[in-house]
Formats: structure tokens, C-alpha cells, sequence
């Protein structure tokens, strides 16, 4: 039972994790730019973010779930601007990935704090965990041995498609030249700004 539970759970995060916004966009261009390492860590920052807020649902965490959703515009508005600055960055990136104004390029920990940090800021994923939790799980009062497989599941499924996905655009990387990079890095740049405008106009217009 628990085996099911767990690959149910996977399908979650695989789901969640599969669409294309600005984590995937982000994760992309920094494989191209970086390597497979870089384009891990950032990948497995987006996994254990879920796997936080998975937790929250998993577990019923109702004091933080309501906290959560008391901040969801704060938080919205420090995400728009975050992948702003992203996307400025990305935007002047030279063909090797060095963004102007950066000393060196960037490394796994820090890729993997900034887009733990960049999930986090969707505080309403929270919501989807809790929905989909409850129909998976069966039961009003979670279960501790569930809610552990249920985020451990989040985060496999979620690990798998970022480690699919690095591994699938670093086979491309060396087949790119300067010109293509700087054009990759142009295009991701201005993707990433068009997300966080899209956004700030969603928060704007609330």
C-alpha cells in the first residue's frame, strides 16, 4: 500500500515539476551555461521546495498553511521581482554563462538556494498539495507514516525530471557555439522578465 502511495505521490511531483514557466526555463539555460552539475542543483532546489510545501500539506499544517496564504502577494511581488533580476542577468550573460558584473560563475550551492528560494515564492502551490493529499490519502488526520511517503514521493518525482532534464540539455551543450549561447541566453533572459511582468500585472490588477 505504501509503494502506491509513494508512486502516486512521485506523479505529483512530476507533474507539478514537468510544465515549462521560469524554474525550467531558469534550470535550462544554466545547464547550457554551466554544465549538468549547475543544472542538477538548480533542479533539486525546485524539488525540495516542493517537497517543503508538500510537507506542510502532507502533514496539516494548519497555522502554517494559514500563514502561508496570509503572505501569498508579499511573497508574489519578492518573486516577480527575483526573476527580474534573473532575467537582467541572464539578459547580459556573455557565451559562457558569466553574467556582466559577476565575478566568477555561478556555483552549485548558490544555484540551488536561488531556486529553492524562487519556489518558495508561490506560496499557493500549497493549496494544490493539500487538494490532491486528501484525495490520494484517504483520511481527514494525517497519518505520519503516509505524510512521510507522500514528500518523499514529491520529491522523487519531482528530482526525476530535473535530472532527466539536465541530462537531456547537457548532451546539446557543447554542440552550441558562442553566438548560440549568447542568443540562448538573450531569449531566456527576456522569457524570464516577460514572467515576472506577467506577474506583476497579475498583482497589480487583484
Amino acid at each position: 500500500m505504501e509503494t502506491i502511495l509513494f508512486f502516486k505521490a512521485a506523479l505529483i511531483g512530476l507533474s507539478i515539476a514537468a510544465p515549462v514557466g521560469p524554474i525550467g526555463l531558469l534550470c535550462i539555460q544554466r545547464t547550457l551555461a554551466h554544465g549538468a552539475r549547475v543544472g542538477f542543483a538548480s533542479g533539486f532546489g525546485a524539488a525540495t521546495a516542493d517537497a517543503c510545501y508538500g510537507a506542510v500539506g502532507a502533514f496539516g499544517m494548519s497555522a502554517l498553511i494559514q500563514a502561508f496564504v496570509a503572505l501569498a502577494t508579499p511573497l508574489a511581488l519578492a518573486g516577480a521581482l527575483f526573476i527580474g533580476w534573473m532575467g537582467v542577468q541572464t539578459w547580459r550573460a556573455g557565451p559562457a554563462g558569466r553574467a556582466a558584473g559577476l565575478d566568477d560563475e555561478i556555483r552549485p550551492g548558490r544555484a540551488f538556494a536561488s531556486v529553492f528560494a524562487l519556489t518558495l515564492t508561490n506560496p499557493m502551490t500549497i493549496l494544490s498539495f493539500i487538494a490532491v493529499f486528501a484525495a490520494i490519502g484517504g483520511a481527514a488526520e494525517p497519518v505520519f507514516g503516509d505524510a512521510l511517503v507522500m514528500v518523499s514521493g514529491v520529491f522523487a518525482g519531482s528530482a526525476l525530471w530535473w535530472v532527466t532534464l539536465a541530462l537531456v540539455v547537457a548532451s546539446a551543450r557543447h554542440k552550441l557555439g558562442p553566438g548560440q549561447m549568447r542568443v540562448i541566453n538573450r531569449l531566456a533572459g527576456g522569457c524570464l522578465l516577460g514572467f515576472a511582468s506577467w506577474q506583476m500585472v497579475g498583482l497589480i490588477a487583484r
